[in-house]
């Protein structure tokens, strides 16, 4: 039986050993075999990306400005903003507030008071609100008002992008648009809207101020007429106190109740001045280093290293393809062979059982 198996071409060893390995000419072979799906691939998927980026893509312009805030003070400034680096917080003598621009560039509540604003566009035409711009465009709107804020507030806190140097204090400020104009005119509205909004917290703040120093000097004028009008008594009932050292002491404390009042007052027609200035000063409180620019180019997308990028992606996938392919096509003619090894080993089987075969 052994020897009918080693003189039977059609009937394979029991064990085969075979070289699995794969040199660079099967690779190359297998790759001219499936040209033909390695090169379709990338072309459709780069005429697919060619397509959409030429009518369904929408540009996006950058405009850019560097800001910073009045209140920073230059030396004192870059020593905190350094140490801040490394977890240390130093004392200033500012009287005035840290003002913390990327929060409130990215607050709802300045987002509603831009999308008031008009602006003029190619697309949708002049005098538009930001509101209208970001959501309904010349369409009818098909929500109410409120939820066509809440989209407009999310859509224009997505166009923006706000960048602190924490060593300088300075603010670089990017709103990206659909178009160039549009991009430095919202970018210069925010600035403006910026500035008004430290001005009215300042005019406030400085109101406050006037209010309650005018409370106290008038406080404090009663409080040192009585202090004066009970040194004069003092004085004129105690003539010769040289040899008191009682009434000596007493006197002592009078006039140091009038010297503090004095200075109480004095300060406080001091500062008094000081805010009615402060109150009537016109002064930019946003500092503008870089003004916005209409920018001259898209900043994004990048549509030819989008087309370079789908066409490596599709030729990587075609290859692929051309290997599964080739892997499918081998694994059929294995399988084949394979059946035809069982065809034969059935009917030699089957022969040998029958009587006289």
């Amino acid at each position: 039986m052994s020897d009918q198996s080693d003189h039977n071409p059609n009937i394979s060893p029991p064990y085969n050993f075979e070289d699995d390995s794969i040199s660079l000419t099967d690779i190359m072979l297998i790759l001219a075999r499936q040209l033909k799906v390695i090169i379709i691939v990338p072309t459709i998927l780069c005429t697919l990306m060619i397509i959409n980026v030429l009518f369904y893509v929408k540009p996006v312009y950058t405009s850019t400005s560097k800001i910073m805030s009045s209140s920073s003070s230059g030396s004192t400034s870059q020593a905190a903003g350094l140490a801040a680096q490394f977890g240390i917080a130093l004392p200033t003598a500012q009287s005035e507030p840290k003002w913390v621009y990327p929060e409130i560039v990215n607050s709802r509540t300045m987002a509603r008071i831009l999308l008031k604003r008009k602006f003029d566009t190619n697309e949708f035409g002049p005098q538009k609100s930001l509101l209208q711009i970001l959501t309904y465009g010349n369409d009818n709107p098909q929500v109410g008002l409120d939820t066509l804020e809440i989209m407009a507030v999310d859509n224009f806190l997505a166009m923006i992008k706000i960048s602190e140097d924490i060593t300088t204090s300075i603010l670089t400020l990017n709103i990206n648009a659909s178009e160039a104009s549009l991009a430095a005119e919202v970018n210069q509205a925010l600035i403006e809207e910026l500035d008004t909004h430290q001005r009215k917290y300042n005019k406030a703040k400085t109101s406050d101020t006037k209010k309650f120093i005018e409370e106290r000097i008038i406080d404090t004028e009663k409080e040192l007429m009585a202090a004066e009008e009970d040194l004069k008594v003092f004085m004129g009932r105690n003539r010769r106190i040289e040899n008191s050292p009682a009434l000596q002491l007493e006197q002592q404390r009078l006039s140091r109740e009038v010297t503090v009042l004095t200075g109480v007052f004095t300060t406080l027609k001091q500062q008094l001045e000081t805010t009615k200035i402060e109150e009537v000063k016109e002064s930019d409180y946003v500092i503008i280093l870089d003004a916005p620019e209409i920018p001259l180019q898209r900043s994004k997308p990048n549509k030819r290293m989008m087309v370079i990028l789908t066409g490596l992606i599709g030729i990587g996938l075609g290859i692929g393809i051309g290997l599964f392919r080739e892997y499918l096509n081998s694994s059929e003619q294995e399988e084949k062979l394979k059946i035809e090894q069982v065809k034969s080993l059935i009917f030699k089987n089957i022969s040998e059982l029958i009587p006289g075969k």
